[in-house]
């Protein structure tokens, strides 16, 4: 199905974010989820089913300010 990864158009096999994470081979980096502008915690990832158009961010946390 095709989506769009942190604003780039990108095609996957993953059925929900969790898998999708894993795909990307995030391994046990900490990341933040967002699927179509909602926020989705880690525990939540599995429950969210991918859809063909869906917009999704990953996002990991850098230091600074």
């Amino acid at each position: 199905m095709k989506i769009e990864l942190n604003g780039e158009a990108h095609h996957t096999e993953a059925e929900n974010l969790a898998e999708l994470c894993q795909l990307l081979e995030l391994g046990d980096s900490k990341v933040a989820t967002a699927l179509n502008g909602m926020f989705v915690p880690e525990d939540g990832r599995h429950a969210h089913l991918l859809r063909d158009g869906d917009k999704i961010e990953i996002l990991t946390p850098r230091e600074g300010g």
